[in-house]
């Protein structure tokens, strides 16, 4: 009797084309290609082959090469290195050498970022060209992200496609959903939607570098897309441009950050014939759950054993995911455990339970210290961007040499609020009244914009 082969691994080059719809496409501003035409078509110079096997780091500058190569190089090399915009030569030698990278993928009229003895160069461009494919056994690939970097140097975190698509269905369905997204495809939450676009039915349309809102809005009006996901932070950069009055979504998506109930309630008010809801979710932990009800923080219900493999739970009040959408280990030599001795992995944000609701209240690192109470600044801003005429604020600390800090607060304000004196006061009003005396700011200052990571969320250091 002859034995059967076990099957080939599934990989992205695979969903790409699985529709077969030529027109499902990825797009910037300046250039697109087509799903449909891997793999008789490949971005990289010289040919993919040459790639397996290897651990490659994509240090691509741009997004849309980065996902052409990401859907040639799955199933194909041993290792993916996703390396977000921004790092300087030195952080990108430290990665390379913990990844034990010996390929790196980078723009066809540019050198290497970085020069790696014994390094494979292998250069990626656009537009596509017509490639033969090669037989090559498929494997496992490893896929290598990098937190986020908000409370320290970034850490690299070891998924595999199985686990980065576990939140969603990959069998295919014929419910077009053409996606937008403010997040960098190199980053967990662009990724995220990276994979869905691949692995649906419809398109994809990503930000440019720098483009304006109203050029990115219109665009996705144009392309027809019906799904659409960022930050708080970004969406409420979007609701203080005052553009995209064209663009009507059926599905709005936050997530990264706390989704408070000011911008939840702003993006129902906005976009008023869309779902609009807010998903759980992080580099080590994966996606944990979505939130579709319209409220801030998520059912006690959501607690303990959950369909798909998923358990949560509350621990020193950080909370704690055991999923099968969870990253296997920190890459690298001498690396903290990812999970505890039960499987499950401590998020370090902090949750508060308030009979059958929990809320999240910030996290663990980033408490201000005030005469030796904690304040979480995101429980804080909670409260100040639930008042009339107040975009977002940035709570923070400044040092004080009796309460060894003070908490400050920086406002932005909408274009039609109220004087500052009197929003001054409806703000410290409502802290008096919902918060401990100690969380109130001792200092607010109205500022006209608030820095932000490459992440898209609020720059909370420095």
């Amino acid at each position: 009797m002859k034995m059967r082969s076990p099957p080939e691994p599934a990989c992205l080059i695979d969903l790409s084309r699985r529709s077969g719809r030529i027109d499902r496409d990825i797009a910037t501003a300046e250039l697109s290609f087509r799903f449909a035409e891997f793999p008789a078509a490949t971005s990289l110079t010289g040919g993919r082959e040459r790639l397996a096997g290897r651990s490659v780091l994509l240090a691509v500058s741009d997004q849309l090469r980065t996902a052409a190569a990401l859907i040639e190089l799955d199933g194909l090399a041993r290792r993916l290195v996703l390396c977000p915009p921004g790092l300087d030569a030195k952080v990108l030698h430290e990665i390379a050498a913990i990844a034990e990278v010996d390929a790196v993928v980078h723009e066809a009229d540019t050198p290497p970022p970085i020069a790696i003895e014994s390094a494979l160069s292998a250069p990626c461009q656009l537009p596509l060209q017509p490639a033969t494919q090669a037989s090559t056994a498929r494997t496992v690939t490893e896929w290598v992200l990098l937190t986020s970097g908000t409370t320290g140097s970034p850490k690299l975190v070891s998924h595999n496609l199985a686990t980065l698509t576990g939140a969603f269905s990959t069998a295919g369905s014929d419910d077009v959903q053409n996606w937008a997204t403010f997040y960098d495809i190199r980053r967990y939450g662009g990724l995220q939607i990276l994979l869905r676009a691949i692995a649906g039915a419809g398109s994809l349309t990503l930000t440019n570098a720098d483009e304006p809102l109203e050029d990115f809005f219109v665009r996705a009006a144009a392309r027809g897309v019906t799904h659409i996901s960022g930050t708080p932070s970004h969406w409420r950069l979007f609701l203080m441009s005052g553009t995209a009055h064209r663009f009507s979504p059926k599905y709005v998506r936050l997530s990264g950050e706390i989704a408070d109930a000011s911008i939840i309630d702003g993006l129902k008010e906005f976009f008023p014939g869309a779902r609009v809801a807010h998903a759980y979710a992080s580099t080590e932990a994966g996606v944990g759950f979505e939130v579709g009800d319209g409220e801030p923080g998520f059912p006690a219900s959501f607690l303990g054993e959950r369909p798909g493999g998923v358990a949560m739970k509350i621990v020193d009040g950080s909370l704690r995911i055991r999923s099968p959408r969870t990253a296997s280990v920190y890459v690298g030599r001498d690396m903290p455990s990812l999970r505890d001795e039960d499987g499950f992995i401590d998020t370090g944000d902090m949750i508060e339970q308030q009979g059958d609701r929990c809320y999240f209240v910030g996290r663990r690192g980033g408490v201000i210290n005030v005469g030796g109470a904690k304040v979480h600044p995101e429980e804080v801003e909670a409260v100040i961007n639930r008042q009339t005429g107040v975009r977002m604020s940035l709570v923070k600390a400044r040092r004080n040499p009796i309460a060894g800090a003070l908490v400050v607060a920086d406002v932005v304000l909408e274009d039609d609020a109220p004087a500052e004196e009197t929003v001054r006061n409806a703000i410290l009003g409502a802290c008096r009244s919902e918060l401990a005396p100690y969380k109130l700011p001792a200092i607010i200052r109205f500022v006209r914009e608030l820095a932000m990571t490459a992440a898209g969320k609020l720059a909370r250091n420095g």
